[in-house]
């Protein structure tokens, strides 16, 4: 499977460095500058209320804008809006005023959000999410469509039909793709992605769920299956094994709640496997990945160092390693070199 004739590399950041809110919008915004230099296609960033320690933003339109205005190739997307808190028109107004102001370089991925205490806040009821989700979808794709939406004819300003093309939506299950895939929309999928009993693999549990949308789509569509996965690269083995057992702390409450259990006496390696985490050298973690059935499917790859959350600057050498040693090993390769971006910000 491709992208066209080649798969898209992608940075994710969820902006969970410990700092203050300035300086986490500050790292993002470099973090994605420093993406297009290393010659990477995309870059993600997710929205949460309220927890600090879920997501660091709430207003992903807005960084983005302030991303898309230091930034000269790289497409920007949401992944995700939590759309049932969201007013769809607006939803619709924020991305088509961010696709005219990127030239083309938007993508919306939507979904239904996964923290039941940020509903009441909005006035919504956490067991009424698939039925606002599927109403609210519905409403942003009329928006999109450029239908009518005032007693006078008034409608989507400025129209951004083009948008409903690049719509991807995420799900953990493969009823949800299915769903995903006969309106020929992208499939999402999360490194959080639960697990049943048995599966010890994030790509096992995945491949049922790519299957499911690609089994779905109309003939003739174009898939679009983006993955997602933890990976932090360094040159330095020291500096790789501390944050080794950093992000193994960091990631077990994750790996809990998606029915991940590490049996006793794993070590670190064996438990970061089983969770999917890779951190190490570039060899080392090209040689991680290298078996992911799910990773070699997809037509977008999108790395991101949560749960591990090194600091800001081994984040940025690891989007250099990635996007030089690590992708291009995987099969990968930039549309351009990085180096013609070497001005990064204009």
């Amino acid at each position: 499977m491709a992208y066209g004739d080649r798969q898209r590399l992608g940075f994710f950041t969820r902006l969970l460095e410990d700092a203050p809110a300035a300086d986490r919008y500050r790292f993002a915004v470099d973090q994605i500058a420093a993406a297009e230099r290393a010659g990477f296609d995309t870059a993600w960033v997710a929205q949460h209320h309220f927890h600090r320690d879920e997501g660091g933003l709430p207003s992903p339109f807005v960084l983005l804008s302030y991303a898309a205005a230091l930034t000269h190739r790289i497409t920007l997307g949401t992944g995700i809006v939590t759309l049932p808190l969201e007013d769809p028109i607006r939803v619709a107004e924020d991305a088509a005023v961010l696709a005219r102001l990127t030239g083309g370089r938007f993508e919306l991925g939507v979904g239904s959000g996964a923290t039941p205490g940020s509903f009441p806040p909005f006035g919504k009821e956490p067991a009424q999410r698939a039925q606002l989700y599927a109403e609210h979808l519905r409403r942003l794709d009329d928006a999109l469509r450029g239908i009518a939406l005032t007693e006078d004819g008034g409608a989507l300003y400025p129209a951004a039909a083009e948008l409903r093309a690049t719509i991807w939506q995420a799900t953990f299950s493969a009823a949800g793709a299915a769903r995903i895939g006969a309106v020929g929309h992208g499939l999402m999928l999360s490194r959080t992605q639960p697990r049943a009993d048995g599966q010890w693999s994030l790509a096992e549990a995945q491949r049922p769920v790519v299957d499911a949308y690609l089994g779905a789509l109309p003939a003739g569509a174009r898939p679009r299956v983006l993955v997602s996965r933890t990976v932090f690269v360094t040159d330095d083995r020291v500096t790789a094994r501390a944050l080794a057992e950093r992000g193994l702390e960091r990631a077990l409450p994750f790996a809990r709640r998606a029915g991940v259990e590490i049996p006793a006496g794993a070590s670190t390696a064996e438990a970061l496997a089983i969770l999917d985490v890779h951190i190490g050298t570039p060899q080392d973690v090209v040689d991680q990945l290298a078996g992911d059935t799910v990773l070699r499917a997809a037509t977008d790859i999108v790395f991101q160092a949560h749960p591990v959350d090194p600091p800001h600057e081994l984040v940025l050498q690891s989007i250099d390693l990635i996007g030089g040693v690590v992708a291009p090993a995987l099969g990968w390769s930039p549309v351009r070199r990085a180096a013609a971006f070497a001005g990064g910000r204009r």
